[in-house]
């Protein structure tokens, strides 16, 4: 009874830790992706046949060709260091392998260069394939200074606010806080990190960071790193953290949409034309003629007849009468016409009310 027991409560860690599996799902002794050219070699303006097996199935990957790296260092300065414009994409079949033809490009940087290699979305995974760009510059690789290792020993996180600005469209910033830890036998000295931002489906664009400082073997630092987007940027972002050629952290970041340039757009929409309207309401009032005044170039405008002069005729008085007494004045007044002399009124006319 205590046996079975026993196996119960075992059986479920010896599942977990069994040799052929792994926590992400994928079973320990699945091959690593792998990557082979058609040719080694070309110059600008060629062709070359990309393929890949190994890989998960049914997922997009980015083909680019990077200078400044080498299978074993992979890109060391990131995508900056690859020609982005002339990369292809490609998806995987059923069992994980692909083919596809890719058109060969300088990258920024001189060689030695590889066709790099890598998923877009999902799980991280990468394989580079030496290549050489015929008449292309080739340069040493940088030098690696001391034995440390540097991991990450707690989670990622993004600090720090957006301004109101960041409402009408400025970039909007943040800081990746992290804490590294020192797993080697030589301290490092003013790391390198590379900091990259994915948007969609698209891959990641990686920038270089450096942190000022000294970690120990054996100690940890605190690391801030600034980590701004474009202007405008919205939407559903991923920040990722490269040491070397391991990532070593991803972080989410939600942008929200700057609602303040569509304000101002649809604000410039109602604005604009009532201005235009106003103005051209003004202009129409000042150019129309005004009553008084046509009526005052009426008065003004000059007569055919202005110099001509009217002489009326002169009247001639009547003789005078001869001298005389003035008849009397008629002391008579003309009645009015509603009354005659019968019947006005008098004063000692009775009256018809009644007895006095």
């Amino acid at each position: 009874m205590l046996l079975a027991v026993l196996l119960t409560a075992l059986l479920p860690a010896l599942l977990l830790t069994a040799p052929g599996a792994e926590a992400g799902g994928r079973s320990a002794a699945a091959p690593e992706p792998v990557v082979t050219l058609s040719k080694k070699q070309a110059g600008k303006g060629g062709e070359i046949t990309v393929m890949g097996k190994g890989w998960r199935p049914d997922t997009l990957l980015m083909m680019l060709i990077c200078g400044q790296s080498t299978p074993a260092r992979g890109v060391i300065g990131g995508t900056n260091s690859c020609a982005n414009a002339d990369g292809r994409a490609v998806t995987t079949d059923k069992k994980g392998a692909f083919a596809k033809k890719l058109p060969v490009a300088e990258p920024p940087v001189p060689c030695p260069c590889v066709v790099h290699v890598a998923t877009v979305t999902g799980e991280q995974a990468v394989a580079d394939a030496v290549f050489v760009v015929a008449g292309h510059p080739v340069a040493a690789l940088p030098k690696q200074t001391g034995d440390g290792r540097l991991a990450v020993l707690a989670a990622t996180r993004l600090e720090g606010d957006s301004g109101l600005l960041t409402w009408f469209g400025a970039p909007p910033s943040r800081r990746l806080v992290f804490t590294v830890g020192n797993l080697g036998s030589a301290p490092v000295k003013d790391p390198v990190f590379q900091v990259g931002t994915a948007h969609g489906v698209f891959a990641a664009q990686w920038e270089e960071r450096q942190w000022r400082g000294t970690v120990e073997p054996g100690r940890k630092a605190r690391v801030e790193l600034p980590v701004e987007l474009t202007a405008g940027a919205h939407g559903d972002y991923q920040i990722s953290l490269k040491y070397g050629t391991k990532v070593l952290a991803e972080q989410p970041w939600g942008v929200g949409r700057p609602w303040g340039v569509t304000l101002f757009w649809i604000l410039l929409c109602l604005v604009v034309p009532a201005a235009v309207f106003r103005i051209g309401m003004a202009v129409v009032d000042k150019a129309r003629p005004r009553p008084g005044h046509a009526a005052g170039r009426r008065t003004q405008r000059p007569s055919p007849r202005a110099g001509v002069t009217v002489r009326l005729p002169k009247l001639r008085r009547a003789p005078a009468q001869a001298a005389g007494p003035a008849p009397p004045a008629s002391t008579t007044t003309a009645a009015l016409p509603w009354f005659t002399p019968d019947s006005a009124p008098s004063e000692h006319r009775p009256t018809t009310k009644g007895h006095s």
